[in-house]
């Protein structure tokens, strides 16, 4: 199994209409993805309030290319979300334990 960590800051001034976007439409979206076992968001807290992250277990390798294409290794955002966000990152990890 392949563990991802999506990592969103926004812009400032953004965090209200990335948290919508987050709640309304990433996290369902994600939960239904075909090849994640384990989908795991994290939502901003007050001492860090333009920060959100998706842990995500897929299946496979496979099913993370199935869903994202080849590039996996680079963030991909949804249009909607791009003029909301500052940067983004991701790191892969296999799951042990």
């Amino acid at each position: 199994m392949l563990m991802r960590i999506f990592q969103v800051t926004t812009r400032p001034g953004k965090e209200e209409a990335f948290a919508r976007f987050f709640h309304e439409t990433a996290i369902p979206l994600m939960k239904q993805t075909e090849g994640i076992i384990q989908v795991l968001p994290g939502a901003a807290r007050a001492d860090s309030p333009q920060e959100f992250s998706f842990v995500m277990v897929w299946q496979d390798l496979a099913a993370l290319k199935a869903f994202v294409g080849d590039d996996y290794q680079n963030p991909h955002i949804d249009p909607a979300e791009a003029e909301l966000v500052a940067s983004r990152s991701i790191k892969h990890y296999d799951l042990v334990g």
